[in-house]
């Protein structure tokens, strides 16, 4: 420990990103980015704007974004906060609308940057445990809290929560926030965004970086409440004014722009997904049904770590998680359709 940290840096355990390696002919599976580049109008737009103008700020709040997401979403930019990832966006709600002294509530398997968050910012949390099918009841959250925050689709299951499910947790808690976050939602299952209008507690944080093939871009953004997005904006100003630069509000702009880009990469991906689920089937494994860009299997009768390391040894890399409850299985990324069959393959071999 150093004797120049704060005293919370060593108490901190941070959250650990799937690996990023940069070897040749790598097969990479494990971190649920698209398997198709972004939309051509998109890097127009980059490359447009990749000039002389970028001397200069961009602007701090995103306007020309919001109007577009709000267009998008039937609602006003009052409802719109756009931010650096949705990670960014994620951070800013914990510490905007997360923190009271009733218990944050979240699933016990779930997106492991929650806790972290909740170390970082001193909030008190309790998990609650998903069902023996690994799903999110919406009864289960019907007991006192200081606020919700789940994944929708969950990650790392890739089962969504029925909007009645949602409504049900927003007409229990009327007095709490609910955050819902949509990174897969465009993957299958139905986007809280609708219920925005109706609902002043509810937050839905979406992301460009896995449905829109830009995460390397880093743009996420919120949509709820004027209350609500006034909170984040006030601890936004109160830490960085300028969280997305000119290139990203432009890119981020025009993937809204190319809708039938949109739709024909994502249901390319559900395609996928519904083949290499057949396939696995097929070879032993027990896949849940995934409303992701990913799907998490587990083998009946071989090691999920021993799996790992043996496609590894074959340049395919998928995640494995060690938590209890989790440990046989592996969360596999949706790749091209030449991908999806190099997996199968290698896992055949393993296999026999």
């Amino acid at each position: 420990m150093s004797r120049f940290w704060s005293n919370i840096v060593s108490e901190l355990t941070p959250y650990v990103p799937g690996e990023q390696p940069k070897l040749p002919g790598l097969i990479k599976l494990n971190t649920n980015e698209n398997p198709y580049g972004p939309s051509p109008q998109v890097l127009a737009a980059i490359n447009a704007h990749a000039g002389d103008e970028l001397r200069l700020y961009p602007d701090p709040s995103g306007s020309a974004l919001k109007q577009t997401l709000a267009d998008y979403h039937s609602l006003t930019p009052a409802q719109v906060f756009v931010g650096n990832g949705s990670d960014e966006v994620l951070a800013l709600a914990f510490m905007a609308l997360l923190k009271h002294e009733a218990p944050l509530l979240f699933p016990d398997i779930s997106y492991s940057f929650y806790p972290v968050y909740c170390k970082l910012y001193g909030i008190d949390y309790r998990t609650v445990p998903l069902d023996d099918a690994m799903q999110i009841r919406a009864a289960d959250y019907a007991g006192p809290c200081g606020a919700i925050i789940f994944p929708n689709p969950n990650a790392p299951t890739g089962i969504g929560l029925p909007l009645d499910g949602v409504e049900a947790m927003l007409r229990a808690h009327p007095d709490a926030v609910v955050v819902v976050d949509e990174a897969y939602v465009d993957f299958g299952a139905d986007s809280a965004a609708s219920l925005v209008d109706r609902y002043p507690n509810l937050l839905v944080v979406q992301t460009l970086s896995k449905s829109r093939s830009l995460a390397g871009l880093r743009v996420g953004f919120a949509l709820g409440h004027p209350d609500l997005i006034e909170a984040l904006e006030r601890v936004k100003n109160s830490f960085n004014s300028y969280p997305l630069d000119r290139l990203a509000l432009v890119g981020a702009a025009a993937a809204f722009d190319d809708e039938a880009y949109f739709q024909q990469t994502r249901q390319a991906v559900i395609a996928s997904r519904e083949q290499l689920t057949e396939e696995l089937v097929s070879l032993g494994f027990a896949v849940l049904p995934s409303q992701a860009n990913f799907i998490f299997a587990r083998h009946l009768q071989h090691d999920a770590a021993q799996l790992a390391a043996g496609l590894r040894a074959r340049s395919i890399i998928v995640r494995h998680f060690t938590a209890a409850r989790i440990n046989q299985y592996l969360r596999i990324s949706i790749g091209t359709p030449a991908e999806c069959a190099a997996l199968v393959q290698a896992l055949r071999a393993l296999l026999q």
